[in-house]
């Protein structure tokens, strides 16, 4: 009886000694990945910074002067934004559609704007070339008319909307779908119209999310590469954005690859930032 009485009590007791070693070995065996995956995602950002802190000022002003530079960030900036813009115009609908309505052929269209996000860049720059291209399905009717896409600088702007504007509208997406349907209906029994109901109410409690797409956006559309080379084709002032600027000038000047790396990382460094501190604001509003 007595041991029937000790033998639960005993096995309790062990189990309260040993649940902190158990923690401590579990959170050991966390600390591990976390750290490998910290430095994997930091020490090359640090790596390049400090090779380029050891490029003299002189120096790094001569690169920064260098229309080679000053070219490739022009039609960067512009190319991407004008991408943002359109995704935003064209983007936010399709989101708000699959948010909201429930149609025949609504998971093809999801498939739709989702396959771009796994298409390796250059499958996606032979797609567009198939497509835009003389003897593609559509560009064969356009250069009947005198019009010639690829290698132009519209062809890079439509290489970052095809590969960029995915993640905005599957962002989007997300945050139109977190927006209650009933707080809709409700602005609306007070007297709204459907479209100030959106703009008073879902567009506020959405617009994290919204920021959060155009950034991923941008991001993607400044780094885009493997599209914009195989359809845009790599001419400074005309289809060279920065990432092929870098990529050619690692086969000519390593360092001015490095200050120009530097340069451009820094510039979406400040970008993100901004985005997360608009973010974050509206959060705690």
């Amino acid at each position: 009886m007595t041991r029937a009485l000790e033998y639960p009590a005993l096995r309790a007791g062990r189990g309260r000694g040993s649940r902190p070693f158990s923690q401590r070995v579990s959170r050991a065996l966390l600390i591990g990945p976390v750290v490998v995956s910290l430095a994997l995602l930091v020490m090359p950002s640090v790596a390049l910074l400090v090779r380029a802190a050891g490029i003299s000022p002189e120096t790094f002003a001569h690169y920064a002067r260098d229309p080679f530079f000053l070219d490739a960030l022009r039609l960067t900036l512009v190319t991407s934004l004008i991408t943002v813009a359109l995704a935003l115009v064209f983007g936010t609908p399709v989101a708000w559609i699959l948010a909201r309505w429930n149609f025949p052929g609504r998971r093809l269209v999801e498939l739709a704007v989702g396959l771009p996000v796994v298409l390796p860049p250059m499958v996606a720059g032979v797609a567009l070339l198939m497509l835009f291209g003389r003897m593609g399905l559509l560009g064969q009717y356009l250069d009947a008319f005198g019009i010639q896409i690829p290698f132009t600088t519209a062809a890079v702007v439509l290489a970052q909307v095809f590969t960029a504007s995915p993640f905005y509208i599957r962002t989007a997406l997300e945050g139109f779908a977190s927006v209650s349907p009933s707080l809709e209906e409700a602005a609306q029994v007070d007297g709204c119209s459907s479209r100030q109901a959106f703009r008073l109410v879902t567009l506020p409690l959405a617009l994290p999310a919204l920021v959060s797409g155009i950034t991923l956006c941008w991001a993607k559309a400044v780094s885009e590469f493997g599209a914009t080379l195989l359809f845009a084709g790599n001419f400074q002032g005309r289809t060279q954005t920065m990432s092929l600027a870098i990529w050619t000038a690692m086969e000519i000047d390593l360092w001015e690859a490095v200050a120009m790396a530097a340069m451009l990382f820094l510039v979406s460094l400040v970008i993100f930032l901004l985005a997360e501190r608009m973010q974050g604001t509206r959060e705690a509003q």
